[in-house]
């Protein structure tokens, strides 16, 4: 090999060590859509650039033989078959890499699980009419989401981890099915804590808002800091997101300030194997303020 060749490859490898190390610490950004007819269209939030986790919100009503039913606010009327439409939005975010979740629950609705067979038959609905399987009144037409997000705030806190594990067994084509959680950042959490323990989950968003003895106040990071410290210990999920309000009007409390994040938040939660980003409550509330493109380049 000559000195030239020898001296390329030398600067080929410091370029490609250097791009991951930087990448390390990278984190995305996840976010809320579809509780706001004002928020935009699927399609207008995924080309912002400033996302890689869509989270459709909500599915609030299943479970204990109710019909499942969506709820997208103003966007479309799923009673009268309305939000097929949704699909090419869908497979153009997916077209940008961006992963697409369907949200289970939320604050309000009527949702709870009786039984394991109660939570197959939810799995097997969510499958057939949301995923990679087949249906005659898929909601969004066929679109295939990635994956399911369980944001369960209310109900019961059993069979949840049954319903993951159902879940977890879906797969085509070698493209498995993503499991997500929004568990409220008090450890462990009320609804979804058992259902964590499956280990099956890829993506866990803590709220770290409405919950002051574990959020950020102004100039105290240590309560946030200990409590995500609990949560990338002992949850074994692949990453970690510090999920918050978009604006200030977006919850009762817990909205950091950009500075606040970037200078004292961030630094703090980054070298952590787990950690994955920031989960934003929601797509109109980031529109009013501009968080996730203040944020993106931390």
């Amino acid at each position: 090999m000559s000195i030239k060749s020898a001296i390329s490859l030398t600067l080929i490898g410091s370029v490609l060590l250097m791009m991951l190390l930087s990448g390390i610490d990278a984190g995305g950004i996840a976010i809320y859509w579809g509780q706001n007819g004002n928020e935009g269209t699927l399609a207008e939030t995924c080309a912002t650039g400033n996302y890689d986790f869509v989270n459709i919100a909500f599915l609030p009503t299943f479970g204990n033989g109710q019909t499942p039913m969506i709820n997208l606010a103003g966007h479309c009327d799923p009673y009268t078959n309305g939000c097929t439409g949704l699909s090419s939005d869908i497979k153009l975010c997916q077209a940008k890499g961006i992963k697409v979740m369907l949200s289970l629950g939320g604050g309000a609705g009527s949702y709870y699980l009786t039984s394991s067979k109660d939570a197959r038959q939810v799995a097997t609905y969510l499958w057939n009419n949301f995923l990679g399987g087949q249906s005659a009144s898929r909601p969004f037409g066929d679109a295939a989401l990635d994956g399911i997000y369980f944001d369960i705030e209310g109900g019961t806190n059993q069979h949840w981890g049954d319903l993951a594990r159902y879940l977890s067994r879906y797969c085509k084509n070698g493209k498995k099915v993503y499991l997500t959680a929004a568990p409220q950042c008090p450890f462990p959490d009320a609804w979804i804590g058992d259902a964590l323990k499956t280990d099956l989950f890829d993506y866990v968003w803590v709220q770290f808002y409405n919950n002051p003895q574990c959020q950020y106040t102004e100039g105290d990071i240590k309560n946030l800091e200990d409590a995500w410290k609990q949560w990338t210990t002992d949850v074994n999920a692949t990453l970690i997101f510090l999920g918050l309000p978009a604006s200030p009007e977006a919850a009762g409390s817990g909205f950091i300030p950009v500075s606040d994040l970037t200078s004292q938040v961030l630094p703090a939660i980054k070298g952590s194997a787990k950690y994955g980003g920031v989960m934003l409550w929601s797509k109109y509330y980031d529109n009013q303020s501009g968080y996730s493109s203040a944020i993106k380049n931390d």
